[in-house]
């Protein structure tokens, strides 16, 4: 690869950064092309993009970029692949379906709304985010029902004394 070459593929990937705040680093190597082709359709299906990514160049993506990704790079070892969602928890969900058949992806480390996450060991914490959408569908959730139970016993009032 050139220096020409690595520079547009660092701008290319700090642009890539740059459109999100969900980002996961997994270790895919070893995988056959089969599951690799599965993993890359159950990612496409969740608007998930996977690519597989020199460490060099991404660090020098995560330096240029606005973000902090603090000690992200310190994951940054062996083979890289980099997952882009818009959903904190997709990938994390992807990637934990795909272990119930294999022991790979391995996840090193993500970096969702500002914070960074290093370690396997949270999988099944990043797998347990609620997206914007659920936590909204909560609250809206939680608002109404107290506007039900009023409703529901203004009716049983006037009901009442329709009835008188």
């Amino acid at each position: 690869m050139t220096r020409e070459e690595k520079s547009i593929a660092i701008e290319d990937l700090t642009a890539k950064l740059a459109e999100t705040n969900v980002i996961y680093i997994a270790d895919t190597s070893g995988l056959d092309a089969e599951t690799t082709s599965n993993l890359r359709r159950a990612c496409f299906k969740a608007g998930i993009k996977l690519e597989v990514v020199k460490n060099t160049l991404l660090e020098k993506a995560m330096e240029a970029s606005d973000n902090d990704y603090g000690d992200l790079a310190t994951v940054l070892k062996g083979n890289s692949s980099v997952m882009i969602a818009s959903v904190a928890n997709a990938p994390a969900k992807i990637i934990k379906d795909f272990r119930k058949k294999s022991d790979k992806p391995v996840l090193k480390g993500a970096f969702i709304n500002n914070e960074i996450y290093i370690g396997d060991n949270l999988l099944d914490s990043l797998a347990a985010l609620k997206s914007k959408e659920e936590v909204i569908g909560e609250i809206i959730g939680l608002l109404q029902s107290p506007a039900r139970r009023v409703i529901s016993a203004l009716l049983q009032q006037f009901e009442g004394k329709s009835e008188e």
